[in-house]
């Protein structure tokens, strides 16, 4: 049996070895390369401006569809996560079965990667804000609810057991102890992946999701550049307006 600390030093040593190969699979230690690629980025930048935002008024309908994506999406999300995380933490999971499944359920959701959710979407509904909005909902409650659940177990345990010894059922208990005690943490994260749901948003535009990230594949299809760059200064000024407000709805909400 090795020493902690020894096991420790084993466990740094393989963390540094994985690390050092995956650099060097994916070509960071490729100097020649590299340098190829700085030129060419420079030479790329060169072309991004000046910018060209004749088209802006065409931009506005696909920016609030952006948003309003993002927030159909984060409240269908919410919607699904709560009897999710009603069924997947062990004081309201009615079987030790039904826990397992519903964390097993969580963890496919989660692991599915949201734009490819959008293109299979994509082609069963076709395009359009509805494929996007239920892609970025089918992928949030696998971290919304696991966030969920996960506070409710970590939760004061003597008000539920107090509840419970009064006769109270799981329902009754989940309504009325876990959900106020978490609702801090659950508010904080709901905002935060509102802003995440936002940026996902306009990548998913780009399979056909609707949105403002169809007009910025549209202007790199074109290679216009100019309009690319003023694209992306819409959307980083959209973005940061989604972080502000919901930095002071969490503010306001958690305080």
């Amino acid at each position: 049996m090795l020493p902690p600390l020894r096991r420790v030093h084993l466990l740094l040593l393989a963390i540094g070895a994985a690390v050092v190969l995956s650099c060097w699979q994916v070509g960071l230690f490729d100097v020649q390369r590299l340098r190829d690629g700085a030129q060419g980025l420079g030479d790329l930048l060169g072309e991004l401006f000046p910018l060209r935002a004749q088209r802006w008024p065409h931009w506005l309908l696909p920016l609030w569809d952006t948003l309003c994506i993002s927030v159909a999406s984060t409240a269908l999300a919410v919607a699904l996560s709560l009897p999710m995380a009603f069924l997947a933490n062990r004081r309201t999971a009615p079987h030790p079965l039904v826990r397992h499944l519903a964390r097993g359920v969580l963890n496919l959701l989660r692991a599915l990667p949201d734009l490819l959710l959008a293109l299979l979407l994509v082609a069963a509904v076709g395009f359009g804000q509805l494929p996007g909005t239920m892609a970025l909902a089918v992928h949030s409650v696998g971290m919304v609810g696991k966030f969920m659940a996960e506070a409710m177990e970590q939760a004061d345990p003597d008000p539920a057991e107090a509840l419970f010894s009064t006769g109270a059922d799981r329902l009754q208990v989940f309504v009325h102890v876990l959900l106020p005690q978490c609702l801090p943490a659950m508010l904080d994260l709901v905002f935060y992946r509102w802003e995440f749901n936002m940026r996902s948003a306009i990548v998913l535009g780009a399979v056909g999701a609707g949105g403002i990230g169809t007009e910025l594949i549209s202007a790199l299809r074109l290679l216009d550049y100019g309009q690319v760059t003023a694209l992306l200064l819409v959307v980083f000024l959209a973005v940061a307006l989604v972080d502000q407000i919901s930095s002071q709805c969490r503010k306001n909400f958690t305080r």
